[in-house]
């Protein structure tokens, strides 16, 4: 699994970190996503899938 995002359209809603807080971060100053593990384990696929469908802005790409 490969995951990309857009930082720039993140609207900062927060529920990739809430899903998948092993690869998702917020920034402190204004909420935008940090992606910390651009390649997670086979454990965190299906979390890493649900962040990426429930995401309001769409900015996480993830390729199988």
């Amino acid at each position: 699994m490969k995951i990309t995002l857009d930082a720039d359209r993140c609207c900062a809603a927060g529920q990739c970190v809430l899903i998948a807080p092993e690869v998702f971060d917020q920034r402190d100053e204004d909420g935008v996503v940090v992606l910390l593990d651009a390649e997670p384990p086979a454990g965190q696929h299906d979390a890493v899938r649900e962040a990426a469908a429930v995401c309001p802005a769409a900015v996480i790409e993830v390729r199988a």
